[in-house]
């Protein structure tokens, strides 16, 4: 298993999304356990690419519960349909937020939050978990970050589905 990870950090935001992916895989290709290995790709993101706060939230009960993240203090329970993250639940596809202050019924866990990225985790053909990346800068995430975190997310669900084999 990793201990490290390697991000240059002149690199661009591709560049080190890349390097992530790889490195990602890697540390979670030997473990089963779902919460070791969401904890340690929210830590992963965290750190290799400079978020605010990233975390995963669980579906259970008809409702996102928190599961492992890495930032400030987040909100513990998301209604479905409701803020990003519930939105990215009903409608199942990835919800890119310029300006949260603009998302209808967006949910303040930070005021610092200023925009953010959520992208559905689809096990067995329904959404088991969301990605929840924050920035604190206004306008921060674009189509790389939709496109290698949806690429995260299949590998997470790959991950997750040899679970339930």
């Amino acid at each position: 298993m990793a201990e490290n990870l390697f991000i240059d950090p002149n690199a661009t935001k591709e560049e080190k999304y890349i390097s992530l992916l790889v490195q990602i895989e890697a540390l979670i290709d030997n473990e089963n356990d779902i919460t070791a290995n969401l904890a340690n790709i929210a830590s992963a993101l965290y750190f290799g690419m400079n978020f605010f706060w990233v975390g995963f939230y669980e579906v259970k009960n008809e409702q996102l519960v928190l599961a492992p993240f890495h930032g400030p203090i987040a909100c513990t329970r998301i209604a479905y349909g409701k803020g990003v993250c519930g939105t990215a639940w009903k409608k199942q596809q990835t919800i890119l937020v310029p300006d949260v202050e603009q998302f209808p019924g967006h949910i303040a866990c930070s005021s610092a939050s200023k925009s953010e990225i959520v992208v559905p985790i689809f096990v067995n053909n329904a959404v088991k978990y969301v990605l929840d990346v924050d920035s604190e800068k206004l306008n921060d995430f674009s189509n790389i970050d939709e496109k290698y975190l949806e690429q995260l997310v299949k590998i997470i669900s790959k991950n997750i589905e040899i679970q339930y084999i």
